[in-house]
């Protein structure tokens, strides 16, 4: 899955351009500069003079040491204090990919080609919730909730037996403060104890199909969010009266009417009755399908939509002949077992909208299909391997079966990635994250110090790296921070998005090198200040 995103590096005045010099000349290891004999800055090497570093060995213990440590802090400060990063557009991939090598593109129709407005989130939310009290007989109060856009993020996982909504990271770690039952947080401490002394989820509880472990539930498409948003709200309800209740039935339930409102076609029917309030940016729609077609790429559609609602959203974004732009169509597919159940056979429809009973031994353009199955669609296309590039919303049932089993290119649909883009590039962010890695970088390098009044030195920083993150952590979500990152971690959700509005068919992306523990990093960004290794600081102080 490859990304989109804008982000660039630059640096701004004549004091971070002396300390880079300083760096290199004192303490920088693969530039040009390094080979000079200077000797290294206290804390990365041997002390030596040095106009920004202190002249004298570090002091070695009591106040004095005490002292030294907090100057090297506020040089520190100092430093990150002038580091500004600047914001032209870039591409970032996980894997590199030419697209002069993709043959094919797929799509599903959702929020993929058809982006819909926030709007829709607290009318599935409001539906859902009335269905909840009038058809499962769910108390009138719940009735007083409504819709908190900003209390979810994409991508947590719920624990039913423990009524727990949470954000895990890539290695199956609850991230500190982001455990919440019904709307209220629930303590590291207490999160720890309701797992056996530990806040790691076992991979048994969490690899079920599609995400969803015999316990737990990951969240991972758009609808989902006024789903959380429901079950934390139901949860809160019968918590804040003292009923008792039975997770798995109230879990159940919640997700059951959540299922209704799409099952019932009430959400096709507000998208259709107001397709200007619902339905964003049909020009570029037509601009990315044109331009593929005009560069001799075959196109495909597979969308769990009905065909009478796709073709009225593809007329208003693409116009009346979007039929001709794609190879083949299918609706109603019912992923994701379109993807691993052989068994469903294709169909044709006629334009009257009746359904074929022919045996289908083609897929012809201009003509709409219904149900079906990956691999008959693999066999009558042979539309196989990484010449194959499909979108999809959902990572799990519309991408992870196509890369994993079957060698497809997959690109994520992340609607909330540009907002995050744009508060990563914010100066506090910038400042607080680069701050935050130089305080961690000094914790490192100085714990050597293990006297008694040295020691209250770093227990001071660890309380200061705490409040940064939390800081950092909720300009995103105040709740559960970024969809992407869990602190240092990325989350089990993280993935990215690929734009190929503005990309010539022939572009490649490449993967950015993200440096290991034990690599020096090699870009600005990915800098952790306090280690003091940055090969190509004195070239990079001079971007603007």
């Amino acid at each position: 899955i490859a990304g989109c995103g804008r982000r660039a590096v630059g640096m701004a005045g004549a004091g971070l351009r002396a300390a880079a010099r300083c760096w290199l000349l004192c303490g920088g290891h693969g530039g040009p500069q390094a080979a000079s004999s200077s000797p290294s800055c206290p804390g990365c090497g041997p002390p030596g003079p040095c106009p920004h570093c202190p002249s004298a060995p570090a002091p070695a213990g009591g106040a004095d040491l005490s002292a030294h440590l907090w100057a090297r802090y506020q040089d520190m400060r100092r430093l990150v204090h002038d580091l500004l990063l600047l914001n032209p557009a870039a591409i970032y991939a996980n894997n590199e990919i030419s697209l002069r090598d993709v043959e094919v593109y797929g799509f599903d129709y959702d929020y993929t080609l058809a982006p819909y407005a926030d709007a829709l989130h607290p009318e599935i939310f409001c539906a859902a919730r009335d269905i909840l009290i009038e058809h499962y007989e769910y108390p009138e109060g719940i009735r007083k909730y409504d819709y908190n856009p900003s209390f979810a993020v994409h991508g947590l996982h719920y624990d039913i037996p423990k009524s727990l909504l949470m954000k895990i990271d890539a290695y199956h770690y609850v991230q500190l403060g982001t455990a919440y039952r019904g709307l209220q947080p629930v303590p590291d401490e207490e999160v720890t104890e309701l797992h056996g002394g530990t806040r790691h989820i076992p991979l048994y509880q969490t690899s079920g199909l599609y995400g969803k472990g015999p316990s737990i539930r990951q969240f991972m498409d758009i609808f989902s969010l006024p789903e959380m948003a429901l079950l934390s709200c139901v949860v809160d309800y019968f918590l804040g009266h003292g009923l008792e209740f039975d997770q798995a039935h109230l879990y159940k339930d919640v997700t059951d009417a959540i299922r209704d409102v799409h099952v019932k076609g009430l959400m096709y029917q507000w998208i259709e009755q107001d397709m200007e309030k619902y339905v964003l940016r049909g020009d570029e729609t037509l601009a990315v399908l044109s331009r593929l077609v005009a560069q001799g790429k075959q196109l495909f559609l597979i969308t769990n939509s009905h065909f009478s609602f796709v073709d009225k959203g593809m007329r208003r974004m693409v116009g009346p002949d979007w039929r001709q732009l794609f190879d083949v169509v299918i609706v109603q597919a019912d992923k994701p077992s379109f993807f691993t159940n052989r068994r469903k056979p294709f169909r044709k429809r006629d334009e009257k909208g009746s359904l074929r009973w022919d045996r289908i031994t083609r897929l012809e353009k201009g003509k709409i299909y219904r149900q079906g199955n990956l691999f008959d669609f693999l066999r009558l296309t042979e539309w196989r391997g990484p010449r194959v590039l499909y979108f999809g919303d959902h990572l799990y049932s519309d991408l992870a079966d196509l890369m994993l089993r079957h060698g497809w290119r997959t690109g994520a649909i992340i609607p909330e990635l540009e907002r995050e883009i744009r508060i990563i590039n914010t100066e506090q962010y910038m400042h607080s994250l680069t701050w935050q890695q130089a305080l961690t970088g000094l914790l490192e390098r100085m714990q050597t110090y293990q006297d008694a009044a040295s020691r209250q030195v770093p227990a001071a920083w660890v309380k200061e790296r705490q409040e940064l993150r939390c800081i950092t952590k909720a300009l995103f979500n105040e709740q559960f921070g970024s969809i992407c990152r869990a602190f240092h971690s990325p989350t089990y959700f993280s993935r990215r998005l690929v734009c190929l509005l503005t990309y010539r068919g022939a572009f490649t992306f490449y993967p950015r090198r993200t440096p290991l523990q034990h690599e020096a990093p090699l870009w600005m960004d990915q800098l952790c200040t306090g280690c003091m290794k940055t090969p190509f600081l004195g070239d990079m102080a001079h971007i603007c």
